[in-house]
């Protein structure tokens, strides 16, 4: 694994944010209710580290990367970048902090225009930010390309022309031609081969050293993100209800729902693998447009202890260690 480059300093603060889609109903477009798929998200990212976003499906992960963004814009709360508050820009206010922002999408087939050649998708971020010119722009794609293991030669060519593995890595590129200092990555291998995987993922490491990068790496392999990540949180249902350091979540995990997503990593030696306990969690997950009063996760962990209303506070219980505080879940 590359040298770490994290510093004390924290390039993205988010505070209560909030992501919700409306739901109407009826010839006169009723106002009904809200899909809350982000619900009141506390975090922050140092300077030069991985933060690992797991969950499963459904559970709000790409919807916070994006609004992170302002891809989608959140329903409230707050979103800085080196303390400037991104929520309340707009127009070239915001193309300007976008330009120190960008994401590697989950699927490399469609993420790249079929009409464009390497070449233009990869300098079109240098365009619009007003970024190199002329054969400046040309070195500097030439070096993008050589930089996430393609030739410069493959410039001339188009998406269809090249395997999956290789379409993530222009897509790579494209995210770092505009010089950002955060990149989120959406999933960005769980399209791959898992030999192809490794190969992205260990590229990513290396890049994240030499161009100074901080990554917000979201995916729902709890091993690839043990593998990449400094620090780790956990969603569900729209909330995070775990965040720690890498090592200590996986040493100690203190919520039930994190404890069930490690029993689910198979482990390499059949003879552990066929003593070790799996905790296999019951119900399905409650709908995010009538999400449960109290501890979301009641419905699923039964026991007497859960909050049975109000909102379940994020807290530091140990240092570094954030959890949601429900005693019948972190007993």
């Amino acid at each position: 694994m590359a040298e770490s480059t994290i510093t004390d300093e924290k390039i993205l603060e988010v505070e209560q944010l909030r992501t919700w889609f409306p739901v109407k109903r009826g010839v006169l477009n009723k106002h009904v209710g809200d899909i809350k798929a982000v619900d009141g998200l506390n975090f922050f990212v140092r300077k030069g580290e991985t933060l690992g976003l797991v969950g499963e499906s459904g559970c709000g992960k790409s919807t916070t990367g994006r609004s992170i963004l302002q891809l989608i814009r959140p329903t409230s709360g707050s979103v800085k970048l080196e303390g400037n508050e991104l929520t309340n820009l707009d127009g070239e206010d915001l193309r300007a902090f976008r330009r120190r922002m960008q994401m590697v999408f989950q699927d490399p087939y469609s993420s790249l225009n079929p009409r464009m050649s390497v070449f233009d998708i990869v300098s079109e971020p240098m365009m619009i930010h007003g970024l190199y010119k002329g054969q400046e722009r040309i070195d500097r794609v030439s070096y993008l390309l050589e930089s996430v293991g393609l030739n410069p030669f493959y410039a001339k060519r188009y998406p269809h022309e090249f395997s999956g593995g290789q379409r993530q890595r222009i897509g790579i590129a494209r995210a770092l031609a505009s010089e950002p200092d955060l990149i989120i990555c959406d999933e960005p291998v769980a399209a791959l081969d898992v030999s192809i995987q490794a190969q992205v993922i260990n590229l990513l490491e290396d890049l994240q050293v030499e161009f100074g990068l901080t990554l917000i790496f979201i995916a729902h392999d709890l091993a690839v993100v043990r593998h990449i990540s400094d620090r780790v949180a956990v969603m569900y249902l729209g909330h995070m209800i775990e965040l720690a350091s890498s090592v200590d979540l996986y040493k100690n995990p203190k919520h039930a729902y994190t404890k069930a997503l490690l029993s689910a990593i198979p482990i390499p030696d059949p003879v552990i693998e066929r003593t070790r306990e799996r905790i296999v969690l019951e119900g399905d997950v409650p709908s995010p447009f009538n999400p449960p009063d109290g501890c979301i996760f009641a419905s699923r962990n039964p026991n007497d202890k859960h909050v049975k209303s109000g909102q379940v506070d994020f807290v530091e219980i140990e240092k570094d260690h954030w959890v949601a505080n429900c005693p019948g879940c972190i007993e």
